[in-house]
């Protein structure tokens, strides 16, 4: 009876048990079926490489991230558009797909221009829907704030200049040249460039660009142009279609030869095109190139990816690709990333850009995070293009660093410097070279150097500009303006260099008087000119003996306490004529526009008691008048405007105090220019061989007349006079004196040893003998020469 009574308890569990389950799976496949279907655009251009593959990624990680996560109740469906490569097309695409279907975030892939990237931004913030937007170059300048529903995913221009930077200045090269494509977003890029370059003191001696239609013929005309700067350092940045072109050219032309360097930003270095495009020939003509690529740290789960990937996309396209791009394992992680925020967001449509911008995983890529809209990519690697691809020989680090090798986490992206790694890899170069090449320009520019010249009326003899409008030619003269000519007669002589005066004007065509330095310094910023004035360097030598060093280190003393002392007592003396001044209730006069306003700012005088003047006879005018009568007591001003005054007013004025509060006048050039230190070179020079001297006496005809302050009754500080330093002079004086007598006492003594071991006579004698058979040959060449006069006799008497 109790084992049909426990049989009949089994038997009924056993039916709950099987119908429970058979129901759970009826239920389970009921709720299979209402998987909530949520609509994602993929605008792609289906007809290139980067397009197809970006596709297949996009599409494998949908199916991975399912496939994991079944339980989920929303699947996301891609509605894909072929752009065909053409920016109208894929913004009508975008409008066809929100009209016909209900689309909560659009996958654009494609190079976008700055407007249809803020076209895209706009079109997000109409629809409330996240614009996903893939660009093959560089980041666009419109930040998560301004358009908060388009998340961009591009190479970080910053970065990427900030490493081509790195490199250059890794092989110590001072000049390169720039070659782009020549549209607008191209072109930011090159402008964030040169300003990395030359915050590391390199120079782009010229910057060349080319439309991505440029015929052959045309790519030609530019290369030869670009030859005669000789071989140096080309950094190249345009499109794989644009680039393969160049560099089969620049083949044929010979600037792949030995001296050459060429560096190729992230978007030149698409090796799936430069493969899939006349592959020999194109990978040939890139032998020795260096550049960069996107960095993805490896792992188990990449390397399965990778693997898969390449069947399915075989069996796709029929085509065997030569490499998985970083910027397809980065449509993977994005795309997974989308199917999470879907799943999350579901309650709460809105907030679907919001959780995607906050999304942080463990992607292919590495860590997967997104930072002001954007996402958060890796280091670059440095390859060096060898045989049929290209061989890594370093890394760029976000830290700024360049490294031969790094350490990374299995699924992360943190990074470090190997301890072993000094720097790159050994690279092989244009022509099979081992030696770096050595980045010299031969040519400074085939443009003219466009020199500013300020007008400055009220001193001629330092410059001054005329120019002729209705013939355009601008004619330039005084002191600095020789100075600058000598000096690049000096130049010359190393380097060809061409260049015209600028007159400093308005938008009238006018001369401009009125000017300030910081515009002048503008225009040289912007690269529109460069400024002239003077500026004087000292190197001219090593000190080799003891004894030089002995001197020296006496005399840097003495220099030393003479500036030091002079110093104060100048300070004291302008003080003290400060204080009379103003208790006197004077007023100071100094050059209109000129930076004498700042230094007498500087000395706290009463902005009511300072009067501007533009001339040496305004300043007579003022002075001989006086406070009282409307003038000044007292004009403060830099010493060359003074010398100019004082040689036409030398009688009835004199400078009572000076200090050197700046370094003078200056040719002023933009950071990095290679011609700063052959001028600085040529000035140096100039003033050694007194050149300056004479152009100073020619233009400034007298000297200026230095009054004491004994001169001035109510003055209570009293000037330095060498009476003050005679001791200093006296030490300073010895020490010179002491250091060659003792030097050439020890080589007299050197010298009596050698010569006390032979007898004095005897060498005096042959001495003599040497003298009179040297005379005696004279005399007798003399009388060969001579006429029938008679017979020549010859005597030598000692």
């Amino acid at each position: 009876m109790e084992i049909k009574k426990t049989t009949r308890i089994f038997c009924k569990l056993y039916l709950f048990i099987f119908f429970s389950f058979n129901a759970s799976i009826i239920l389970f496949a009921q709720l299979n079926k209402s998987h909530m279907e949520i609509d994602v655009g993929l605008i792609v251009d289906m007809g290139s490489w980067e397009g197809r593959m970006m596709q297949s990624s996009i599409s494998m990680a949908i199916s991975d991230f399912y496939s994991v996560n079944g339980y989920y109740k929303t699947r996301i469906v891609l509605r894909t558009r072929d752009s065909k490569g053409q920016h109208l097309l894929a913004i009508s695409s975008a409008f066809d797909l929100l009209e016909n279907f209900n689309l909560k975030a659009v996958i654009f892939i494609g190079a976008q221009s700055s407007v249809e990237t803020k076209f895209l931004g706009e079109l997000g913030e109409k629809a409330k829907i996240p614009i996903i937007s893939f660009s093959t170059h560089s980041t666009s300048p419109f930040s998560n704030k301004l358009y908060p529903y388009l998340v961009q995913i591009a190479q970080d221009e910053t970065s990427q200049v900030a490493a081509i930077a790195a490199i250059v200045e890794a092989f110590k090269w001072r000049n390169v040249i720039t070659i782009h494509e020549d549209n607008d977003e191209w072109r930011v890029f090159i402008l964030h460039l040169v300003e990395s370059l030359q915050d590391k003191s390199i120079h782009i001696a010229y910057k060349s660009s080319l439309a991505v239609s440029s015929a052959d013929n045309q790519i030609n005309e530019e290369l030869i142009k670009l030859m005669a700067f000789g071989p140096t350092v080309f950094i190249v940045h345009m499109s794989p279609i644009l680039a393969s072109r160049l560099f089969m050219s620049a083949k044929k032309l010979g600037m792949m030869k030995k001296g050459y360097a060429w560096i190729l930003t992230v978007n030149s270095m698409n090796t799936n095109h430069l493969h899939s495009s006349r592959s020999f020939e194109v990978m040939d003509s890139m032998q020795g190139m260096i550049g960069l690529k996107s960095y993805v740290p490896p792992s188990k789960e990449l390397h399965n990816f990778t693997s898969r990937w390449r069947k399915k996309f075989l069996l796709e396209t029929d085509m065997e690709v030569m490499e998985l791009t970083p910027f397809c394992i980065f449509a993977y992680d994005v795309a997974w990333g989308l199917a999470k925020a879907v799943e999350w967001a579901r309650p709460k449509e809105i907030l679907l850009t919001e959780i995607l911008l906050r999304s942080k995983f463990k992607g292919l890529s590495g860590d997967f995070q997104f930072i002001n809209g954007k996402l958060v990519l890796n280091a670059f690697e440095i390859v060096n293009m060898i045989g049929k691809g290209e061989r890594r020989v370093g890394f760029w680090t976000p830290e700024g660093k360049i490294a031969g090798e790094v350490y990374s986490s299995i699924h992360g992206r943190e990074l470090s410097l190997s301890n072993t790694s000094g720097g790159l890899e050994d690279i092989i170069w244009p022509g099979g070279s081992a030696t770096i090449p050595k980045g010299l320009v031969t040519k400074m520019s085939s443009r003219k150097l466009r020199i500013v010249v300020p007008g400055n009326g009220g001193f001629p003899e330092l410059v001054n500009v005329d120019r002729n409008i209705q013939s355009n030619v601008t004619s330039a003269t005084g002191f600095c303006i020789d100075v600058f000519k000598a000096a690049i007669e000096e130049v010359e002589l190393e380097l060809e260099v061409d260049y015209e005066f600028i007159p400093f004007v308005n938008a009238t065509e006018e001369n401009i008087r009125n000017y300030t330095y910081d515009e002048l310094i503008d225009g040289v910023y912007l690269q529109v000119t460069h400024t002239i004035h003077i500026n004087l360097i000292v190197t001219e030598e090593k000190l080799l003996s003891n004894f030089s060093r002995f001197v020296v280190i006496v005399w840097m003393f003495v220099v030393l306490i003479l500036t030091s002392s002079y110093t104060a007592t100048l300070t004291s003396m302008i003080t003290v004529q400060q204080i009379q001044l103003n208790s006197k209730e004077n007023y100071i006069g100094y050059q209109r526009h000129s930076i004498a306003q700042g230094i007498i700012s500087n000395l706290n005088f009463k902005n009511s008691s300072l009067r501007p003047y533009s001339s040496p006879e305004e300043y007579a005018n003022a002075l001989s008048s006086g406070s009282k009568k409307g003038g000044v007591s007292a004009i403060i001003d830099e010493i060359p405007y003074i010398k100019i005054f004082l040689a036409k007013y030398s009688a009835d004025y004199a400078m009572i105090g000076s200090t050197s509060t700046t370094n003078g006048f200056a040719f002023a050039f933009r950071k990095g220019s290679p011609l700063v230190p052959y001028l600085s070179r040529a000035i140096a020079k100039l003033r050694k061989n007194e050149k300056l001297m004479e152009l100073e006496h020619e233009w400034f005809k007298r000297q200026s007349t230095f009054a004491s302050e004994d001169d001035d009754p109510s003055s209570a500080v009293k000037p330095l006079t060498l009476d003050s330093f005679r001791g200093l002079f006296l030490i300073s004086g010895v020490s010179s004196a002491l250091a060659p007598a003792v030097l050439y006492s020890f080589k007299l003594y050197k010298i009596w040893h050698f010569v006390k071991n032979f007898n004095l006579r005897d060498i005096m004698w042959e001495r003599i003998k040497f003298v009179k058979e040297y005379l005696y040959k004279q005399l007798e060449s003399r009388c060969k020469k001579s006429t029938s006069e008679g017979p020549c006799e010859l005597r030598v008497e000692v």
